[in-house]
């Protein structure tokens, strides 16, 4: 596969994702118009709840279509599920397409796994159709064993895919995570999603996790089954392709 047909992919499997604390309407719209003249479009733009609307009316305006996500139970992954699920629920009714919610890891941690499966699938029944990802907060899992758990708790849950950080602890995704990631998905006996994210910055790093998700699972790297989280990376592709058309 050429360098320019590896770029093309990857740019299909972004989640543009604008998470920035204490933001507002003014700055998003400012983000927003900077993605309006990109030859190539994300798989999803991924921003905080009160910013649905306005990146709905973004996206509804742009020639490609992106998927609209949005965050739940973020970033600390301890409000209590009925909370949860309002949360589900009005992004939902914000026209929200896509669910990125964080696993009550803390909750894990403790031992609770029948607790966080409880949580898990109730999320899922309030996303109804839609698309759900789940965050298990890899970096704050300490052992090999309690990311290989999570990631079943999210698979047995029903959810679509899982997902390896918020981007808001200090370790993010790691090859080592992501291997123990998809080695489990890879196992799983229905098609599940992997999303990649926190810290994802380089463009050799984006491609080596496509790497190793195509090697485990033996997949080609879609939408429909890979993202890459990432605030930066989609200019920067969009900027080496045009350089290869150049």
């Amino acid at each position: 596969m050429t360098n320019q047909l590896k770029l093309q992919q990857l740019i299909k499997l972004l989640d543009l994702t604008r998470l920035s604390d204490n933001d507002h309407a003014g700055a998003m719209d400012e983000w927003l118009q900077q993605q309006a003249d990109a030859p190539f479009s994300p798989a999803a733009f991924c921003v905080y709840p009160q910013f649905l609307g306005q990146t709905r009316l973004f996206i509804q305006q742009q020639v490609w279509p992106s998927k609209l996500a949005t965050v739940v139970n973020f970033p600390s992954g301890d409000l209590a599920a009925d909370l949860v699920v309002a949360e589900v629920q009005a992004a939902l009714a914000q026209g929200a397409d896509e669910i990125d919610c964080v696993l009550p890891y803390r909750t894990l941690l403790a031992g609770h796994c029948a607790q966080v499966k409880d949580f898990l699938v109730l999320v899922r029944q309030s996303c109804r159709d839609q698309c759900l990802k789940v965050i298990i907060e890899s970096g704050e899992l300490s052992t090999p064993q309690q990311i290989c758990k999570a990631t079943e708790l999210v698979i047995d849950s029903g959810a679509d895919f899982v997902k390896s950080s918020t981007g808001k602890v200090p370790i993010g995704i790691t090859n080592e995570a992501a291997r123990i990631m998809l080695t489990v998905i890879a196992a799983a006996g229905r098609p599940v999603g992997f999303k990649a994210s926190g810290g994802v910055r380089t463009v050799a790093q984006a491609l080596e996790l496509v790497r190793m998700y195509e090697e485990i699972t033996g997949q080609l790297a879609k939408p429909e089954l890979m993202r890459i989280g990432a605030s930066t990376l989609f200019g920067e592709i969009n900027q080496l392709l045009a350089a290869t058309k150049a």
